[in-house]
């Protein structure tokens, strides 16, 4: 069995060109899920062989947790590089972070990948496991800190963190799932926009001490 936390080969190859194929898998995995993408069909759609796919990725597995290292972790990182050095209210962080997720993740066909996780999971394990570990609970830590962060600098009442965080996630989770789902049915779309506005608002007013304002 293969090591799920193992590095993809074209990580050490220097003349290696895998864009195109993580750029064809990404579209692949979103439109079919993970169970009915298959490697040919990835080869085809990047214009290379599929003995070419091989000399970078040994596997599916391999291939989708590129997908993930190359497109989610890195707007993990700035997210907690922005909650690190972020010096202004919480509110106005919280503000920052739930609308800097919808424009790098939620409104891209990355958020196709949590449908995917959501649906298909359980028929992969070693792919859910990766995922949580590199993704969730990552994430989860970060909102954690972020919410902490309003706690400690007294801005926030004394909230139980762990349960906050689900609070804070599903409603990001539930657009995006909304996204891929049922927006073509919808005579009247739903407006993400609105739908954050109404969120961050109805969160803040629920978690800030009475004295302190949100902070756009």
């Amino acid at each position: 069995m293969n090591c799920p936390f193992k590095k993809p080969r074209w990580a050490r190859r220097k003349d290696a060109r895998p864009q195109e194929l993580l750029a064809a898998a990404l579209d692949l995995f979103v439109e079919r899920g993970y169970a009915a993408t298959r490697l040919d069909d990835v080869a085809a759609r990047a214009g290379v062989s599929k003995g070419t796919l091989y000399l970078y990725f040994t596997n599916k597995e391999e291939l989708f947790m590129a997908v993930v290292r190359e497109n989610v972790v890195p707007v993990l990182g700035e997210a907690e590089s922005i909650i690190g050095n972020f010096e202004g209210p919480t509110s106005a962080l919280f503000h920052e972070i739930a609308y800097g997720w919808w424009e790098r993740i939620g409104n891209t066909k990355l958020s196709g990948i949590s449908k995917l996780m959501v649906a298909e999971s359980s028929n992969f394990p070693e792919v859910a496991k990766f995922y949580h570990d590199e993704v969730i609970s990552r994430g989860n830590a970060m909102i954690a800190r972020m919410l902490e962060r309003g706690i400690s600098r007294g801005e926030f009442r004394n909230i139980d963190v762990s349960q906050a965080m689900n609070v804070v996630c599903a409603p990001m989770i539930m657009l995006m799932l909304w996204k891929h789902t049922f927006s073509t049915l919808e005579t009247k779309a739903m407006q993400p926009e609105k739908y954050l506005d109404s969120f961050i608002d109805l969160f803040l007013h629920g978690v800030l001490k009475q004295e302190a304002a949100p902070v756009k």
